[in-house]
């Protein structure tokens, strides 16, 4: 596979993933793009955020998940 490819696939994804997640809060969809394998940057990029902001969403959604 050629890195075009797999840079399409992941947007594609990316793509499948918002559509099916609208009206999904921003944590929600960091957390779902995460398990999807997307990095901080990534998300940051789709949400219309900074990388610093969707790692601390993470970061607290995690840390609840666990309590």
């Amino acid at each position: 596979m050629r890195v075009e490819e797999g840079d399409r696939i992941e947007k594609l994804l990316a793509l499948l993933l918002m559509q099916n997640m609208k009206g999904a809060t921003k944590v929600e969809k960091a957390l779902q793009l995460s398990l999807a394998g997307f990095t901080s940057v990534e998300i940051a990029d789709m949400l219309d955020t900074k990388a610093a902001a969707v790692h601390q969403l993470l970061h607290v959604a995690r840390k609840r998940k666990r309590k």
